[in-house]
């Protein structure tokens, strides 16, 4: 059975950083996609950064998010700096056997439980 468990969220005033960490069990994903959407209340789940052999960022946090991923560990983390108040959700980690760039969560097949993430204004 696939697991991702994700870890690392709270509250951080705006400016902050935070590191989110996903680790997968049940199988690996060093041949496939991991990667972040975020869910804000009242909002659809929206694209965040995702990672296989390069990666791809939403633009809302290009330039201040950085996705890597420890295909040892079967794990991927998202340091998240320069945080504004709108970056304030759920973050759900995702993972995919296949190789995709695809920004859409409907293409992944695994799913963590979500942290939550609290940026304070």
């Amino acid at each position: 059975q696939v697991q991702l468990v994700e870890s690392g969220g709270g509250l951080v005033q705006a400016g902050g950083s935070l590191r989110l960490s996903c680790a997968a069990s049940g199988r690996t994903f060093s041949s496939g996609t991991m990667g972040w959407f975020r869910q804000a209340p009242g909002k659809e789940r929206e694209f965040v950064a995702v990672i296989s052999w390069s990666s791809l960022y939403a633009d809302a946090v290009k330039g201040r998010f950085a996705i890597s991923i420890d295909h040892a560990k079967n794990t991927v983390s998202l340091q998240m700096n320069s945080l504004k108040p709108e970056d304030t959700a759920v973050y759900y980690c995702a993972a995919d056997p296949r190789r995709l760039y695809s920004r859409s969560y409907a293409a992944y097949d695994y799913w963590g439980q979500g942290t939550q993430v609290t940026v304070s204004s």
